[in-house]
C-alpha cells in the first residue's frame, strides 16, 4: 500500500481508499451488514485506512455499518471521511447546508460513527442556496470545536472552492474520476494540484464497468443506480464493454494485469490521487495489493488514450447522479 498525506490529519492516508456508498444499501439493491462489517475489516487488514461514507448513504445505515466495525482499537487505525450537506425526504434528496442541517447532521454522524471526532468532514454537494463562504465558515467552527480534522468538499468547482477556502483550510476534494469520466482534468485536477488538495476520487471502477466482470446480460435489482446510468444502456454500453475488453487485453499483454488494476493504476498515476474502492463483500477487495509498484509510461497511457477513443463514440458522464440544486436566494 502506497500512502500520502492530507493536510490536518496526524496520519497519512492509504491511496486506496474504501468507498461505502454499496453498503449502505440506497440505490444499490440492499446491503448485508454482517458482509459489510467483514469487508471494513478485510479493508483495515490490507493496509487500506481511509473510510469514506456519508449520511445519505442508506440514510444513515452506511455510518452506523462503519460506526459498528470500527470499534476498539481499530478507530484508531482507520481515517473517517464523512460527509455533510444533504436531507431526504420520503426518499427524495435535497441540497440542505444550512448552519442548522450541518450541525444536527455532524452530531448524528458522530453518534453513528461512534467516535468523537471526524478526520475528514467534507461538503457532499454546494448549496448555492445560501453562501458558500456560510457553509465554510461553519465547518470551521466545526474544526474549532475539535469535532472535525480536516475540511474537504465534494462535486465542487474551482470557483466555488476558492469562495470556500476564503472561509475555512480546505484539504480536499471529492470528484468523480476514472477511465471513462475525466472532465476534472480541465479544471479541478489542475486546481487541486495548484492548491495543495487531495483528491479523493469517487467512482474510481464507474459503478462496477472497470472490473470486468459486467457484462450485456448483466441484471440490476431493486433501486440499482445503474438500472438509470445512461452507460449502462444500449447503444452506449456496448461501446463502453468494448473498451473495457481491450483494456482488459492490453493490460493482460502489457502487464501481467486485470483492467481493473489498470484503472486504479492509470487514476493513482494521475497525480495525489485516493482511489474510492467500493466493495461489499471481503473478496472484492482481493485484487488491491496488484495495483502498487508498476507506474504507466507515457507510451501506455497514449495507448489507452487510442483505446478510449477508438470505442467510445457517445460518452457521457455523471451528471445523473447530482441531486438537484435549490435556487440561490
Amino acid at each position: 500500500m502506497d500512502y500520502i498525506e492530507i493536510r490536518g490529519l496526524n496520519q497519512k492516508a492509504s491511496r486506496v481508499a474504501l468507498g461505502t456508498w454499496a453498503i449502505g444499501g440506497w440505490m444499490w439493491g440492499g446491503t448485508g451488514e454482517k458482509d459489510a462489517v467483514k469487508t471494513i475489516h478485510a479493508a483495515l487488514d490490507s493496509g487500506i485506512n481511509v473510510i469514506d461514507t456519508a449520511p445519505v448513504y442508506g440514510f444513515g445505515r452506511a455510518e452506523e455499518i462503519v460506526g459498528k466495525a470500527l470499534t476498539g482499537a481499530r478507530r484508531g487505525k482507520a481515517i473517517i471521511a464523512t460527509k455533510v450537506g444533504l436531507e431526504w425526504r420520503d426518499g427524495k434528496v435535497l441540497r440542505n447546508s444550512s448552519p442548522e442541517r450541518l450541525r444536527s447532521e455532524l452530531e448524528d454522524s458522530l453518534r453513528r460513527l461512534q467516535t468523537d471526532v471526524i478526520d475528514v468532514y467534507q461538503a457532499h454537494w454546494p448549496d448555492e442556496s445560501l453562501l458558500i463562504e456560510e457553509t465554510a465558515a461553519t465547518l470551521a467552527g466545526f474544526q474549532r470545536e475539535g469535532k472535525i480534522l480536516a475540511i474537504g468538499v465534494s462535486n465542487f468547482t474551482p470557483g466555488q472552492m476558492d469562495r470556500f477556502k476564503s472561509a475555512a483550510p480546505l484539504s480536499s476534494v471529492q470528484p468523480p474520476y476514472n477511465l471513462f469520466e475525466r472532465d476534472i482534468e480541465r479544471d479541478i485536477l489542475p486546481y487541486a494540484q495548484s492548491n495543495d488538495l487531495a483528491i479523493l476520487a469517487y467512482g474510481a471502477l464507474c459503478r462496477g464497468l472497470l472490473t470486468g466482470k459486467i457484462t450485456e446480460k448483466t441484471k440490476y435489482e431493486g433501486d440499482d443506480l445503474r438500472k438509470s446510468d445512461p452507460k449502462f444502456q444500449p447503444p452506449r454500453l456496448e461501446q463502453y464493454l468494448s473498451a473495457v475488453r481491450q483494456l482488459d487485453h492490453f493490460a493482460k499483454e502489457r502487464y501481467g494485469k486485470t483492467v481493473l488494476s489498470l484503472a486504479v493504476r492509470w487514476l493513482l498515476d494521475a497525480g495525489h490521487t485516493i482511489a474510492l474502492w467500493g466493495a461489499r463483500k471481503p473478496e472484492q477487495l482481493a485484487p488491491v495489493n496488484e495495483v502498487f509498484g508498476w507506474p504507466l509510461d507515457n507510451e501506455a497511457k497514449r495507448t489507452i488514450g487510442e483505446i478510449l477513443v477508438k470505442t467510445i463514440k457517445d460518452p457521457v458522464g455523471p451528471e445523473f447522479m447530482a441531486p438537484p440544486a435549490k435556487q440561490a436566494a
